[in-house]
């Protein structure tokens, strides 16, 4: 079904560029059509309607199972953990993996933005025609605050990641206290977990037309012509891009060896819908599977995904250096070396607390313009295309967790074999697996193992 699900992705997503192309050309504003019972209504908007609506769904669906399955995940990860200080050494390695993930992140950025220059000659009258809408205050105080929660039913009501692994942190080590009297409750929360992945694969199944979706509106609303106008700034940001993956992966293969190569394999999926759907959480649940399947516990992956959900954005990260000082020379104002230094060392900080905040990439670069005094304005310049610059930060910040996760979990001793892949010969008499998660007790006289 991977496989399939795969390549049903990738049509998707190629379809709906198609789609979206036909509605953006043939189909002008404004175009009336009559609905039963005489009610007019404009064609254009019926599609985008149309395709948002399948995106939607899809993303409703995934926000369902993400505070249930971090939930439970982090509950059963800590309880079976047992020890207190293998805990605590992980969520150090974590934070040191993050922090130097997160300074190669924007120093990249920094070099990358100052090397290709895309912001020389940009026509900064695209600011004064667009708004850049309400942008949430970027306040270090509030964030703090925002991490503790005070109801753990508001936390996961609101799908705030940062609040559910802190209430889910306190609820997993109470439970290792306890022992044989929680034991109950781990077996439920154990069953749990084992539900809500068994639920996303149902749920996976509609990722095709999801992807369809949501790049068809993308492109009926602003058409190919906008990655024209802006294709330096695109271009080249992709670039950046793909060196920051050449480095995470090669320094994760520096821990994994050729590993690496099987877990490029196992998260193209999760990179995928990541990609088209321009959000990470429609990915998580599908990296949660993927990273069982290769070898990295449950009690490892269930505390380090949520955790880098909120603290190790690598591609937000990059976009948000780049992002700033594109702006800064759109505007023609040169930053000296210890300016671009204190927007690294302020956008390190920065970056790390906004991770509940709608928009957060926007309100960061907007605050830091501000502490620079940098216009502030300029930020409209990149939202036309701030879709298309998602889409590769997005799919990067997964890319990011699952290296960093995979290495932490090498690094504990901690990584298990990855599951077989199993191609089933055409004759072969039909019979299911005992285990069919690892595919343990397969017959290999029917089977080949394919790597």
């Amino acid at each position: 079904m991977d496989r399939r699900l795969t390549l049903y992705i990738l049509i998707g997503m190629v379809l709906g560029v198609v789609a979206g192309w036909l509605v953006f050309t043939f189909i002008p504003k404004g175009a009336v059509t009559v609905w039963p019972f005489g009610v007019e209504a404009d064609l254009k908007e019926i599609y985008l309607k149309s395709f948002g609506l399948l995106s939607s769904i899809f993303l409703n669906l995934i926000k369902m199972l993400v505070a249930p399955l971090i939930l439970s995940t982090i509950v059963v990860g800590i309880a079976h953990m047992g020890d207190s200080a293998a805990l605590g050494r992980i969520g150090f390695r974590a934070i040191t993996w993050f922090i130097l993930a997160s300074l190669i992140s924007i120093g990249l950025g920094l070099i990358m933005v100052n090397f290709f220059q895309p912001g020389v000659g940009v026509d900064v009258s695209v600011a004064a025609a667009a708004s850049v809408g309400e942008v949430a205050k970027l306040d270090f105080f509030d964030f703090v605050l925002h991490i503790f929660p005070k109801n753990a039913f508001d936390a996961m009501a609101t799908n705030n990641i940062l609040q559910i692994l802190v209430f889910s942190v306190f609820a997993g080590v109470a439970l290792s206290a306890l022992g044989e009297k929680g034991a109950p409750l781990v077996r439920g929360a154990d069953a749990l977990a084992e539900m809500m992945l068994q639920i996303t694969g149902y749920v996976m199944r509609f990722a095709p037309f999801a992807v369809f979706g949501a790049l068809a509106k993308v492109v009926a609303s602003s058409g190919l012509g906008i990655l024209a106008t802006y294709v330096e700034l695109v271009t080249e940001f992709y670039f950046s891009l793909s060196i920051l993956w050449l480095i995470l992966l090669t320094v994760g293969g520096l821990f994994l060896g050729r590993r690496i190569f099987t877990l490029i394999r196992y998260i193209r999926e999760p990179m995928m819908i990541a990609f088209s759907t321009a959000s990470s959480e429609a990915a998580l649940p599908k990296l949660f599977e993927q990273l069982d399947r290769f070898g990295v516990p449950r009690r490892v992956s269930g505390f380090m995904l949520p955790l880098g959900y909120s603290f190790n954005l690598d591609g937000s990260m990059m976009y948000m250096s780049f992002a700033t000082l594109f702006i800064a020379q759109a505007y023609g104002i040169d930053l000296s070396i210890g300016t671009q230094i204190a927007i690294l060392l302020t956008l390190m900080i920065s970056s790390k607390g906004v991770a509940a905040v709608p928009r957060a990439s926007l309100v960061v670069i907007t605050g830091t313009l501000a502490m620079f005094g940098l216009p502030v304005e300029g930020v409209a310049i990149i939202l036309a295309i701030d879709q298309f610059l998602d889409m590769g930060r997005t799919a990067t910040n997964v890319v990011g967790n699952a290296v960093a996760t995979s290495v932490i979990t090498k690094w504990e001793g901690m990584l298990e074999v990855e599951e077989l892949e199993f191609v089933e010969h055409p004759h072969a008499p039909a019979h299911t697996a005992a285990d069919g998660r690892r595919g343990l007790e397969l017959d290999p006289a029917n089977f080949e193992e394919k790597r």
